[in-house]
């Protein structure tokens, strides 16, 4: 499941994902986030944090995930993954240099400054 988060200003997406994440979650919550923070501004910025229970990604959702970062691949200016799920960490570290804008990556311990650094100017 994805669950949108609140309190962020309006050119950050944010969200939270828990248990197993599938197709329809990025179709239901992150996508039309993503379009409607696009609606308004020329880039964005992602924050995307695993919580403790989160139990994995189906493949058509890995599929949705790549969809939607290649359909706005110029508009991304940060990415923020918090995350103590290795394999994710070590995706992000090593293919790092593909993504379009700024990105690290935090544990969960980390994350109040993965907030503060989403939102820096």
């Amino acid at each position: 499941m994805i669950e949108a988060l609140q309190n962020f200003p309006g050119n950050v997406v944010a969200v939270v994902c828990h248990g197993r994440v599938t197709k329809q979650d990025y179709a239901r919550v992150l996508i039309p986030a993503v379009e409607n923070a696009l609606k308004d501004r020329d880039k964005v910025r992602l924050y995307y944090e695993t919580a403790a229970d989160f139990a994995g990604i189906d493949p058509g959702a890995v599929w949705e995930d790549t969809k939607v970062g290649m359909s706005h691949f110029l508009r991304w200016e940060r990415f923020a993954v918090v995350t103590d799920v290795e394999w994710i960490r070590h995706t992000m570290q090593f293919f790092g240099f593909l993504v379009p804008g700024e990105l690290r990556v935090f544990t969960a311990a980390q994350a109040a400054a993965a907030r503060k650094w989403i939102v820096a100017d």
